[in-house]
């Protein structure tokens, strides 16, 4: 047995969309939720069925919560960063390289 999406796609190694950088991928999250978010906002905009619009509303504020969670490890993750290895400076480029 393989792990597989539900759409019976096998799992594989390209389903993970991660840089490397922290601030980088936190920052990819935290867009990734308010695209979503934003698509809730737009279908709810045009459904009026409570049936349909209640789960939208739920699915909608868990993209909130999550954006707020993202956003807290973000800053954790600045606060802990060394001045010296900030995102805009990384020692580990070869400058000689970029010229």
């Amino acid at each position: 047995m393989w792990p597989q999406a539900a759409g019976g796609v096998p799992f594989n190694a390209n389903q993970f969309q991660v840089k490397g950088d922290p601030l980088t991928d936190l920052y990819e999250d935290m867009a990734a939720e308010q695209k979503a978010r934003t698509t809730y906002d737009n279908i709810l905009r045009l459904v009026k069925d409570p049936e349909v619009a209640d789960p939208i509303r739920f699915l909608r504020e868990r993209e909130i919560v999550h954006f707020q969670r993202f956003g807290e490890a973000l800053r954790r993750v600045q606060d802990n960063l060394n001045s010296k290895n900030f995102y805009a400076f990384n020692p580990q480029i070869d400058f000689n390289s970029c010229k």
